[in-house]
């Protein structure tokens, strides 16, 4: 598995663009499996690939404050990204056999994976909830989504380390589908942020998922494609 270091001016719906240019590199045969890590420095909205912007965004307050919202092509919920939040995506090849043959398989898979990476690098009793929730003492820190193609598939998600959970409850409408452990609390009563740097969360990550030195060259021709074609376009982000 190789790690991908994307541009160091990338921003905003561009992330997404990168996840899904390696997902479409890998799908290809022209990558091998790949971890790929980042930050935004400014707040954005991102909406699951199913979701109509207006129910689970405000968009009015997100205009107000400067907020973009953007849609990625998984599905999942609706997240705030910004500074303190780091996240993370895994493509991983698969051949319709093991535990990355079905949707259910590879959520189970994957977040073991990810639930005894943070649990080693914290020290504490993270938890597993609804499918595919990380939480803490029953508040979520993590969110995680899939998007499958014939022969590689994208896992991503986020991690909540020293973001500004006030963002959330601003920006964010209460969710249209909610796991039954949320119980309808609020925002703020629903989420927290893990005790873990943001350093220390990529080490662990890096060698959780057994990064072996080697720095993809990232698909500038599939990137540019996607932007062009879909995440530079309003009509992509507010399609629904």
């Amino acid at each position: 598995m190789q790690l991908f270091q994307l541009p160091s001016e990338t921003a905003g719906a561009e992330f997404l663009a990168w996840e899904e240019a390696i997902l479409d590199a890998v799908d290809a045969g022209e990558s091998e499996d790949a971890l790929c890590l980042w930050e935004s420095h400014r707040p954005f909205v991102v909406l699951g690939c199913g979701q109509r912007a207006e129910a689970e965004a405000d968009l009015e307050r997100c205009h107000a404050l400067g907020v973009p919202v953007f849609r990625r092509c998984s599905g999942g919920g609706a997240v705030v990204q910004g500074p303190g939040c780091l996240n993370y995506a895994v493509i991983l090849r698969h051949d319709g056999s093991g535990p990355l043959a079905s949707i259910q398989g590879t959520n189970r898979w994957v977040m073991e994976r990810q639930k005894a990476i943070l649990r080693g690098a914290t020290g504490t009793p993270i938890e597993l909830e609804g499918h595919t929730d990380l939480v803490l003492e029953g508040r979520k820190f993590s969110g995680n989504a899939q998007r499958r193609k014939r022969e590689a598939l994208l896992f991503h998600g986020t991690l909540l380390l020293d973001f500004q959970l006030a963002t959330i409850a601003e920006c964010l409408r209460f969710p249209t589908h909610q796991p039954g452990y949320r119980a309808g609390r609020e925002h703020l009563e629903f989420v927290r942020n893990l005790p873990l740097g943001a350093e220390a969360a990529r080490d662990a990550l890096i060698r959780g998922w057994k990064i072996g030195g080697r720095i993809g060259v990232p698909p500038q021709e599939r990137f540019r494609r996607l932007w062009e074609d879909r995440y530079s376009r309003e009509s992509w982000h507010r399609r629904l």
